[in-house]
């Protein structure tokens, strides 16, 4: 009995998405709940499981297609035993098709190397990774959702393992760089996440009045504090003590006092919110993705903390959900973790602020008429001047600075 699967409900609003890698090819055996394939939205990339356990009849797209809501994807023959997978499914249709399957016992085929389970559903960009690297996929553990492999995964396996270039012993040697002094190009088509990206950021450009206004910050104060009790902070909560929960609360005293800074046009109106919904961004293997940080004014430092990890996590093994990124009235971007030292980030429509974080570095400022080095952050407030005009601007990222510098404004709501 064949059963079909349709692409599943993505989401409020969303009615399509792109097939982004096939997780299971024809003839592959599938588990119930087993993923066949990824699917890429306009802003997560999820993953389409199996209803039934058996064997892939047939799929009904190509890498790269799109399809709608309820789309027929794939077929499978419920019940059935799946064919092997990979280079030893191969060999044995080779070795059927020559005859020579009654050899086996006298001369067995060349084996394949080892195989983990987890390979059997290696994504095409890991297999060509595995093959590039010439790693064991066997030997390396998976970081990905059921401890899948990752295509990170195998790199940092391949470099391990110190080989000078990815190169397989059972492929011929790679021909000499050309000396000619030929140039070449590669095109590769945007995933949809990417296109909507640059739709979303360009659209802030073309419709928002923006502006960034900029300080800098004394970190002595949060780095004291994370210092003394980051060690009963952890043992306490179980979740490292980081920046992002100091960042996070100062920001909502700051939108408390700044409500325009925590509200967003729509038409010919102004939407202010009695609470704030932090989206925080954070870089995924797809590209940039907001995750919501869900009344962050009544949440505690390790409430916090641990949303930031869980969602961290959860954009590295690409299971963000779209209810994880719907909505937010304001957004803070760390692109110190980069090595940022200043920048002008976009505001994320239809918010009308966004707060930019940098790197820390060790440098000399006056204090109490001497010079002193200092670890000092240099924070930016990018806004929309329709809305926010310069002296609120300056007051939020003020507030922000003082909380920061002292945290106890943030226990008495100063």
């Amino acid at each position: 009995m064949a059963t079909e699967i349709q692409v599943p409900q993505l989401g409020e609003s969303v009615t399509e998405g792109t097939i982004g890698e096939w997780l299971k090819n024809v003839g592959d055996a599938v588990a119930v709940d087993e993923p066949i394939c990824s699917l890429e939205t306009d802003k997560v990339a999820v993953e389409v499981p199996s209803p039934v356990a058996g064997v892939i009849q047939s799929l009904g797209a190509e890498i790269g297609d799109t399809v709608e809501v309820g789309a027929v994807i794939a077929t499978v023959e419920e019940g059935a035993t799946g064919a092997a997978t990979g280079e030893e499914a191969d060999r044995k249709e080779q070795q059927a098709e020559d005859g020579q399957e009654s050899r086996n016992d006298e001369k067995p085929a060349a084996k394949s190397p080892p195989a983990s389970d987890a390979s059997q559903t290696l994504s095409p960009a890991v297999r060509r990774a595995v093959l590039e690297h010439g790693v064991d996929p066997s030997n390396i553990k998976g970081t990905g959702k059921d401890g899948r492999l990752t295509k990170e995964d195998v790199i940092a396996a391949g470099k391990a393992k110190g080989d000078p270039a990815p190169a397989s012993s059972a492929t011929s040697p790679a021909p000499a760089p050309a000396t000619t002094g030929e140039r070449r190009e590669e095109r590769v088509k945007m995933t949809r996440m990417r296109q909507t990206i640059a739709k979303r950021l360009k659209g802030a450009q073309d419709n928002a009045a923006l502006l960034t206004t900029f300080n800098d910050c004394d970190m002595s104060a949060v780095m004291e504090a994370r210092g003394k009790y980051k060690e009963l902070f952890a043992k306490k909560h179980d979740i490292k003590l980081g920046f992002m929960g100091f960042f996070a609360k100062a920001a909502c005293l700051a939108l408390k006092d700044v409500p325009a800074a925590n509200a967003y046009i729509e038409d010919d109106e102004i939407v202010y919110h009695d609470y704030v919904d932090i989206s925080v961004a954070v870089s995924a293997p797809n590209g940039l993705v907001v995750p919501v940080i869900r009344d962050a004014h009544a949440k505690g430092f390790s409430r916090i903390e641990k949303d930031i990890a869980d969602f961290g996590s959860k954009a590295k093994e690409g299971t963000l959900t779209m209810d994880d990124m719907k909505g937010g009235t304001f957004t803070i971007s760390n692109g110190g973790v980069f090595g940022s030292l200043m920048s002008t980030p976009i505001i994320n429509p239809p918010q009308s602020a966004v707060l930019g974080l940098h790197r820390i570095e060790d440098r000399p400022v006056v204090v109490n008429g001497e010079i002193a080095i200092r670890p000092m952050m240099y924070l930016a407030l990018s806004y929309d001047h329709r809305l926010i005009d310069g002296r609120e601007a300056v007051t939020a990222l003020k507030i922000i600075k003082d909380a920061i510098e002292d945290p106890t404004r943030m226990l008495i709501d100063l």
